[in-house]
């Protein structure tokens, strides 16, 4: 998909610009303010999703996320956050976000976050085992960004804090 171009190209910019700052109002003020047939622009989605995050709108979010990864397959994050909400969704849950992950892994062969995402999940359901090869998986794809520290902050890996080492 092509990128946006000035003025909306601008008014993207300054939305991303805002929720770095912390203010997700002033954000979607910027997103109000694209051309209405370019909203739906996976970028513009991209940023609407995180807006709705910060309100915890985890049905919307869902939903947003469902149209980036159906314009834009190939955009891991739409995937990973299509995963996040569904987590936390009405009729969601752990299963259903790790499905959608499982997808991801196989789209995404090396994406440290999907396998990361995977860890937490399987560790949530009590899948230990495989929520250890995940993670490992995740660890090998970083690289040098070492995330094992990330682990030991993460509450969602808590049961594989004390075996950090042997991964």
């Amino acid at each position: 998909m092509n990128p946006l171009s000035p003025p909306d190209s601008i008014h993207l910019t300054a939305a991303e610009g805002w929720l770095e700052l912390g203010n997700h109002v002033e954000a979607n003020e910027e997103l109000e303010k694209i051309a209405p047939q370019l909203r739906v622009h996976p970028d513009v989605l991209e940023i609407r999703w995180q807006i709705y995050a910060k309100e915890s709108k985890w049905d919307a979010c869902r939903d947003i996320a469902a149209a980036i990864t159906n314009l834009d397959a190939d955009r891991a994050s739409g995937w990973l956050h299509l995963a996040y909400a569904t987590r936390r969704a009405t009729n969601g849950g752990l299963k259903p976000a790790r499905e959608i992950l499982c997808t991801a892994a196989e789209r995404f062969p090396n994406v440290p976050t999907v396998f990361y995402n995977l860890a937490c999940y399987d560790c949530q359901l009590g899948n230990l085992k495989e929520a250890k090869q995940w993670l490992g998986k995740a660890i090998n794809l970083a690289g040098k960004k070492d995330i094992r520290i990330m682990v030991l902050d993460d509450p969602d890996l808590q049961p594989l804090w004390d075996k950090i080492g042997e991964i």
